[in-house]
């Protein structure tokens, strides 16, 4: 393992868990929201973002798929000294970090059963850009619609269609990050 795999956590682990936390789920619950979160430094060519939502939502009892560049060895040893997330297949992964190219196809992941939605994978995708324009966004949590930079609209429209079932996505750039579960709608910008 090395050195720098032991650095880049949070350094004030209960106050700045707890802060990522909410923001995550506010996040999750108003989709199409950005928001700014911050506590980690995980090593390249992970974001902030997507270090932060791995501290927070990963344990030792999920599994973790890390897809295309993030499948580095810095990147291995910091999840196991920092999260101890077991690294997984993408078709048992509770968790996925990657670009959106990485991590196809979506298919691959788990989307839950008819009596267990909630056993699905979410996909932490790292973006190049996130911003508040792109395919308008309507469902729960949001008040009439909102916009959303997305890699592409067909993979989140035919996963709105599994619904209950699917995956959720947490969109990350840098330290920003936002969420699109399952039950949002999308249309063409």
């Amino acid at each position: 393992m090395q050195a720098q795999s032991l650095t880049g956590g949070f350094a004030d682990a209960p106050v700045e868990s707890a802060r990522a936390f909410r923001a995550i789920l506010e996040a999750m619950a108003r989709p199409g929201t950005i928001r700014r979160v911050e506590g980690a430094a995980p090593p390249a060519p992970l974001s902030p973002a997507a270090g932060v939502a791995l501290l927070v939502l990963a344990d030792p009892t999920t599994p973790l798929f890390l897809a295309g560049a993030v499948d580095c060895p810095a990147v291995r040893d910091w999840v196991a000294f920092h999260i101890g997330a077991p690294l997984a297949g993408a078709e048992e992964a509770a968790f996925a970090v990657g670009t959106w190219a990485d991590l196809q196809p979506v298919t691959r992941f788990r989307i839950g059963q008819p009596d267990y939605p909630d056993r699905s994978a979410t996909l932490i995708v790292e973006a190049d850009r996130l911003e508040a324009d792109g395919p308008r966004l309507t469902g729960p949590g949001i008040r009439e619609a909102a916009r959303l930079s997305l890699p592409e609209t067909a993979a989140f429209q035919a996963n709105r269609a599994l619904f209950p079932l699917g995956w959720d996505c947490i969109l990350t750039c840098g330290d920003r990050l936002a969420a699109l579960p399952r039950s949002t709608r999308l249309e063409d910008a």
